[in-house]
């Protein structure tokens, strides 16, 4: 234990198993559901204070535990033998362009079931990091209405590849298209492992269905905790680790653009277009 460590104890810890598959999921709020997916290593306390962020904006929040202690302060040692353990595993595409992870699978029964228990016109997702492509993924839900990728940094091999098999990225393109959603992408322009490559091979798969936004790397705190000081050792984690909490810094307000954009997708009497 770590006295910086985050007892998640204003979620609802409840054990959900689809595909035959079992993982935690933390639950907080009312209203639409939205899935955040944790970035690595795991459910730190800046994952869920952005996760309260959504509950207080008028969502259900899931968020599942998909690798890591839940609630542990990112330390660098710990973080690292996370990281190298998921790099290996089975669930996770880390190493592999235009390969979905088969996790996503999994994701996508829980935001059926999310939007089954929740209601709503449908789900809203977030991935960060070795989540940050899942919520694209993601579409291929139907209930799954607002995707946000942040700072999405797999395969870590291929500064330009996309973790998503063709078949289903030309699948989500459609739905785009034909439903008009748009999906949000956020970097920092010095972000090491979510490079401009990254974002320019989303662009040119999802045309203007992909909204970039790129934030410099003086906008990121200058002080993230140790595995990110250490391990990511770049701006990286904008609504998270690197978020600025104050007025008028670059972090808050794309925190308060993925809240808006949520609104307009899940919460039929916001009437604004957040782009």
């Amino acid at each position: 234990m770590h006295p910086g460590d985050d007892p998640l104890g204003d979620f609802e810890r409840r054990t959900l198993t689809f595909h035959d598959e079992t993982r935690p999921v933390y639950v907080a709020g009312h209203g639409p559901a939205v899935i955040v997916m944790a970035e690595m290593p795991g459910i730190s306390p800046h994952v869920a204070r952005f996760a309260r962020w959504v509950r207080d904006a008028g969502f259900t929040v899931h968020m599942p535990s998909l690798f890591g202690r839940d609630g542990a302060f990112p330390l660098a040692e710990e973080g690292l033998a996370v990281m190298k353990r998921a790099c290996v595993s089975a669930e996770f595409r880390a190493l592999s362009s235009g390969a979905s992870s088969p996790v996503t699978r999994w994701l996508r029964a829980l935001a059926r079931h999310a939007h089954e228990q929740c209601g709503g016109p449908g789900v809203g997702a977030i991935g960060m990091c070795f989540t940050g492509n899942f919520a694209l993924t993601m579409m291929l839900e139907p209930a799954v209405l607002a995707p946000v990728l942040c700072q999405p940094s797999l395969p870590l091999n291929d500064p330009g590849g996309l973790e998503i098999a063709p078949d289903e990225l030309a699948q989500v393109k459609q739905r785009l298209d034909r439903e008009a959603l748009t999906v949000l992408g956020y970097r920092f322009a010095g972000d090491r492992f979510c490079t401009a490559q990254r974002f320019a091979a989303y662009a040119e798969a999802l045309g203007d269905r992909f909204v970039p936004r790129v934030l410099p790397s003086s906008a990121a705190h200058p002080e993230p905790p140790p595995f990110f000081a250490q391990v990511v050792a770049s701006p990286h984690s904008v609504v998270t680790a690197h978020l600025i909490d104050a007025a008028g810094e670059p972090t808050l307000a794309a925190r308060d653009e993925i809240l808006a954009f949520f609104a307009h997708r899940l919460l039929p009497a916001t009437p604004a277009d957040p782009r």
